[in-house]
């Protein structure tokens, strides 16, 4: 990736008022949460989760309701927003699990060496780059080792199978194992018999809880660069499977729904409060959301920092609470692996006191392989990566958004391999692709029907074809076989 610096003279136009130093990049703060539907949060609609520091963010900033992750699952979404490439692009297009004994080698398809990353993009231009929390492109001994893709810094687990406990007995400190006071808990059990002993859910908790850990170093991390610009990668596994909570958060839903005991029969562990568990997580991590944003105030960083919060993906309905359980994914068609609206829409919410005006919205067309371009022009770089995305800094500062995507695309393996196509408010959709390469596309207008209920392609031909001739043109070949799906001669 070939980077150069924009003149100082050019910088004072991205700079409204509060800068404290016009020279100087700002801070940029990403937290990322894991399987968190857009409506399960407060300032999206949701009536019973309390996300009161969010919400409070989304006040002071600017809440996006046209948002997209990179994909409708863990891994491809984290290398499309890293890489800026969409998910016919990027190296990563699904979940590909490399198993291992050694915990130095278990991971995820690395990213290659050499990968253009917004981490490394940021710390060739100068800033100190950490990441905290679930990686999921490479095991610590491989190409795809967070600290050789950019950052300085990495706490946190390098597998996302790793990442399925909460109160795991170790984590990544830099390619270190750092232990912890954690019982040995198993990553799928279910109980049968249950007798009405609730001791027996006792042995599915820890006393070192990891999104505690992992937002605890990453304020270390800001702390010691507040003199410089940094960039604070926190991809938090929260309300990531399995429901482990600490009661404090638990006990402050308990009895406020209509709940059984889960048992652990549809996947992760057992919990004696599953809908109260789930709220609980969503609500600690909205406790940690508003530590950051005390510690941005104590350290005197508020006006040159911008704070990004969003998901990877939709939420899902394994583990023992339903994505309907609390209308997590606000209505849309389908969650978490599908390339329906309800696994792809995903929430965003920026803050950046003195540039972002507070209690706004925008419905701009975006996605999150969007944020390499926005974050170079944020630091005043001038970029000569490939990207998919667009910067969105205008629509930011409230400056009108001159480029715009004409069309965002994915493709996904799962559901017998799937593309999607958004232009406008158009999306069309189609599933099964291995076994019939060329089955139909539905369409629906979205601004009309957010649900995706009513299929118009057959009255509207000209979108449709538009659409496939964009998705022939938008996959590149992968060097995993079976990502080739789209391709006509995929066997």
């Amino acid at each position: 990736m070939r980077l150069s610096k924009i003149p100082v003279i050019a910088m004072s136009a991205l700079c409204l008022t509060g800068c404290r130093d016009d020279n100087r990049e700002p801070n940029i703060i990403f937290i990322y949460a894991d399987d968190l539907g857009i409506g399960d949060l407060g300032c999206y609609g949701q009536k019973y989760i309390l996300t009161p520091n969010i919400d409070k963010m989304a006040k002071e900033g600017m809440i996006f309701t046209n948002h997209y992750s990179g994909s409708a699952v863990s891994s491809p979404s984290r290398s499309c927003l890293l890489t800026g490439l969409h998910s016919g692009h990027t190296f990563v297009r699904a979940n590909y699990e490399i198993a291992s004994k050694d915990p130095l080698e278990e991971g995820q398809l690395p990213l290659p060496a050499g990968t253009a990353t917004i981490a490394s993009m940021l710390k060739e231009a100068g800033y100190s780059t950490g990441a905290f929390g679930k990686w999921g492109l490479g095991s610590i001994k491989s190409s795809g080792n967070p600290n050789l893709q950019g950052f300085d810094t990495f706490y946190g687990y390098a597998d996302q199978k790793h990442a399925h406990s909460h109160y795991p007995q170790f984590l990544f400190l830099n390619g270190e194992i750092i232990k912890l006071n954690n019982p040995e808990i198993p990553r799928n059990e279910q109980i049968f018999n249950y007798d009405g002993n609730d001791t027996i859910f006792n042995k599915y908790k820890g006393s070192e809880y990891s999104l505690d850990l992992i937002v605890d170093k990453a304020k270390e991390f800001i702390s010691a660069n507040k003199d410089k610009p940094f960039f604070a990668y926190i991809p938090v596994i929260v309300p990531h499977r399995a429901l482990q909570v600490p009661d404090e958060e638990l006990n402050q839903y308990r009895n406020v729904f209509d709940e059984r005991p889960y048992l652990g029969d549809n996947m992760f562990l057992p919990h004696r409060f599953p809908k109260s568990a789930y709220a609980g997580m969503i609500s600690r991590l909205d406790k940690k959301v508003g530590e950051i944003l005390s510690l941005i105030k104590e350290l005197d960083l508020d006006d040159n920092t911008v704070i990004i919060f969003t998901s990877d993906n939709g939420p899902c309905s394994i583990g023992g609470v339903n994505i309907d359980d609390f209308n997590s994914s606000m209505g849309l068609s389908e969650g978490k692996r599908s390339l329906k609206e309800g696994g792809i829409r995903a929430p965003l919410i920026v803050r950046w006191p003195g540039k972002i005006k507070e209690n706004s919205q925008s419905d701009l067309l975006c996605a999150q392989y969007d944020f390499l371009a926005t974050f170079a022009e944020m630091a005043h770089i001038r970029l000569s990566a490939k990207t998919d995305g667009i910067s969105m800094l205008n629509t930011l500062i409230g400056k009108e958004q001159k480029e715009k995507h004409t069309f965002l695309y994915w493709e996904y393996i799962e559901k017998g391999g799937q593309q999607a196509v958004r232009i406008g408010d158009y999306k069309a959709y189609r599933k099964d692709i291995i076994k019939q390469p060329s089955v139909r596309w539905s369409l629906y207008n979205l601004k009309s029907d957010p649900h995706e209920d009513n299929d118009i392609a057959f009255s509207n031909i000209d979108i449709v074809a538009k659409a496939d001739s964009i998705a022939k043109t938008q996959h590149s070949p992968s060097t995993i076989l079976k990502w080739n799906f789209i391709s006509d001669n995929y066997e």
